[in-house]
């Protein structure tokens, strides 16, 4: 069985469900600590270029909180920006009307915390990928362990054979001791690939959200162009490596979309 996790993310780049696609299963991973680091935002494209959505959330005392606690800030009228953010930017791309309709109902709900929003959110986003996947949260279960250890009693309590870290997990990733314990593991370095926008030049590493207005059922197809596929995987395929860049020393410096899975 193949796995891999990944903290609660708004509006996730395509990085992110090309390494769900090649997995068995996904594991909400919940129990992380909350970090300013950005996984309650993302962009999308509007005709004046890169936009952030951001889900305000409530922060006294989230050193404490992991981020399956952290509760929305709605005080502030997020949801119907949102809303209206992608309206604006999406509303003459090819496929608005198709996904329009969730999205308004999303932000007419009520969601005390981020992860259920997330949770939410993700489930539509994977059936409309056609990515079928078993899915668990941390919160749920008693894995043990910091940084590596942690990863590697998720994948023995799960029962992975092989885990997929994110780019950067070569961080933290004790390689010796996945292997000992049999589980093999992946980094994924992945390609973003360019395909059909609105308003001019090509941006990369959005939020699904523009390839999917924009691609409709082709977006799978799309996310997964010029990257490891699954059935390399499931063959025994090449490790894929991507090496961390040698001056970035500060993950703060970093795209998002370039931050790795599970720091701890």
């Amino acid at each position: 069985m193949i796995l891999t996790a990944h903290q609660p993310t708004y509006l996730p780049w395509l990085a992110f469900f090309h390494k769900i696609a090649l997995s068995d299963a996904f594991c909400s991973f919940d129990i992380a600590q909350y970090r300013r680091r950005g996984f309650n935002r993302n962009t999308i494209k509007t005709s004046q270029g890169e936009q952030f959505l951001t889900v305000p959330l409530l922060t006294h005392g989230y050193r404490e909180k992991q981020i399956g606690q952290m509760e929305i800030n709605n005080s502030i009228d997020w949801r119907s920006k949102h809303f209206k953010s992608l309206m604006v930017s999406y509303k003459h791309a090819p496929f608005w009307d198709s996904y329009a309709d969730f999205f308004k109902d999303t932000y007419e709900r009520d969601w005390k915390y981020f992860s259920e929003l997330t949770d939410y959110m993700l489930s539509w986003f994977l059936k409309e990928l056609g990515i079928k996947v078993r899915y668990c949260k941390a919160s749920e279960m008693k894995f043990e362990g910091k940084g590596s250890d942690l990863v590697l009693d998720m994948c023995k309590k799960l029962g992975a054979i092989s885990y997929i870290f994110g780019a950067f997990g070569k961080r933290y990733a004790k390689m010796d001791d996945f292997r000992g314990a049999g589980v093999q593991p992946y980094f994924q370095d992945y390609h973003y690939p360019k395909y059909p926008q609105q308003w001019g030049e090509f941006i990369s590493k959005l939020s699904i959200v523009d390839l999917l207005f924009n691609c409709g059922s082709k977006s799978l197809e799309i996310l997964m162009e010029g990257n490891i596929q699954r059935e390399e995987l499931v063959k025994g395929g090449v490790e894929r490596v991507q090496e961390i860049p040698g001056d970035v020393s500060d993950q703060s410096k970093l795209n998002e979309s370039e931050l790795d899975d599970l720091c701890q």
